[in-house]
């Protein structure tokens, strides 16, 4: 599960939930939820904790072990752009995408135009899916799909 390597990295740094919560600017119990599965971890957050253990967001949720790392500022813009890229590259529309999401063609819309940052479960659920790169996604690497494990 993704959220086995967030106790990883902290364990690795030889921190508490505490001190990594610190780090991150939340309290442990905002923390221990990420660290347990009961909530997804904000993508901004993960930003934060990528960028101070110098990992990359692949690797932070299990999605790959290449720990390859690039400190990014993240950019609603950018990431709406190759939202839409990603869409267009697998051929569905943004109704076709909101369904898969469970969510609303309006919302996908908003990511796409950088009104609004994608949730990090949604960006996690279509790596997931289709091999997708949250590195490449938040632009901090040119490789659209994470290779087969």
């Amino acid at each position: 599960m993704y959220y086995e390597k967030l106790f990883d990295i902290r364990i690795d740094a030889d921190l508490t939930q505490e001190g990594i919560a610190k780090i991150l600017g939340v309290t442990q119990e905002n923390y221990s939820r990420w660290e347990t599965g009961k909530e997804f971890i904000p993508l901004s957050k993960l930003n934060v904790l990528c960028n101070y253990f110098h990992v990359s967001m692949d690797y932070a949720l299990g999605l790959d072990e290449n720990k390859t790392y690039k400190e990014v500022s993240l950019d609603k813009n950018i990431i709406g752009t190759r939202l839409r890229e990603f869409r267009h590259n697998i051929g569905i529309t943004q109704k076709e995408l909101a369904k898969i999401l469970n969510t609303t063609q309006s919302t996908i819309s908003a990511y796409e135009r950088g009104h609004t940052l994608i949730l990090a479960s949604f960006a996690y659920e279509l790596a997931k899916k289709y091999n997708l790169s949250l590195d490449w996604l938040t632009n901090r690497h040119n490789t659209m799909f994470i290779s087969q494990k």
